[in-house]
């Protein structure tokens, strides 16, 4: 049996290797001595720990730790803001069950936060990292890359313009404060599903 780093396409029930060649990982499973692919998908072989492993060609996606979400903020509390979370950054496809993950006060932004409500309103499309993926979902919006990418005005719902400053209304003038992304505005081409570019 090969033992290269590289992917291979195999079905389940493909032979991967055996117990003396290999230690089995995600996707796998053993049989006498034998390690099968249990699902369609790439054969990977970690070279550092001799671990081969099976990654599903269509996997169902998921969010793990110190990945990149798109989420729609739903609620602004005084400690947390709860968000929804539509979609993976890496690949756009939506997460199913559109988990609910917080943003602590404390995670907004580097520095003081005095109030949440400056940071963020209920409708803000944000991009966030995930610190905690399990039981619940923890998010941060502190990095500079990271916030507010899309977010309607309160007055007249309008999409708000990037400033100075701070986002102000093209259509009523009115102007208000954000924790926003480094990249304000510029939401992939498809955007996430409910992203703040959809007529309100």
């Amino acid at each position: 049996m090969s033992t290269e780093p590289t992917s291979t396409l195999v079905i389940p029930g493909d032979l991967l290797g055996t117990a003396e060649e290999f230690v089995p990982g995600h996707g796998t499973y053993e049989d006498r001595g034998k390690i099968y692919a249990a699902l369609l998908g790439h054969r990977h072989v970690d070279p550092s720990d001799r671990a081969v492993r099976v990654e599903a060609l269509n996997a169902i996606p998921s969010i793990h730790d110190e990945d990149l979400v798109y989420g729609r903020v739903d609620e602004v509390k005084s400690a947390m803001a709860i968000v929804t979370i539509l979609t993976a950054a890496a690949n756009q496809r939506p997460v199913p069950g559109a988990p609910e993950g917080t943003v602590h006060i404390s995670k907004a932004k580097d520095g003081y936060t005095e109030a949440l409500s400056d940071e963020f309103a209920p409708g803000d499309l944000i991009v966030a990292r995930v610190l905690q993926s399990h039981p619940s979902v923890k998010l941060t919006t502190a990095a500079a890359d990271l916030g507010v990418v899309a977010a309607r005005c309160q007055s007249c719902h309008g999409l708000l313009a990037r400033g100075d400053k701070e986002l102000r209304c093209p259509r009523c003038g009115n102007r208000e404060h954000r924790k926003t992304a480094s990249g304000y505005g510029e939401l992939p081409s498809a955007g996430p599903k409910g992203d703040a570019r959809a007529p309100g």
